[in-house]
């Protein structure tokens, strides 16, 4: 399956049968991002966590199978 990043727009092939594959064709608001933007970004969001004024907002599951 070929997919596009939606952040740098290069164009990657990607199993067709794996499960990223799956979730973008049946999610059709799920974006790809290629390996090298996500990295970027997993770095980016990492170093804001750590100034300690960045709050992460997750939701904190209260039932122990809903995570």
């Amino acid at each position: 399956m070929r997919v596009k990043c939606v952040l740098c727009d290069s164009i990657e092939t990607i199993d067709s049968y794996c499960l990223q594959a799956k979730r973008l064709r049946n999610r059709k608001i799920t974006t790809y991002m290629c390996p090298s933007c996500y990295e970027r970004i997993k770095v980016n969001t990492e170093k804001r966590i750590s100034t300690g004024r960045f709050q992460f907002n997750r939701e904190i599951k209260k039932e122990k199978h809903l995570t």
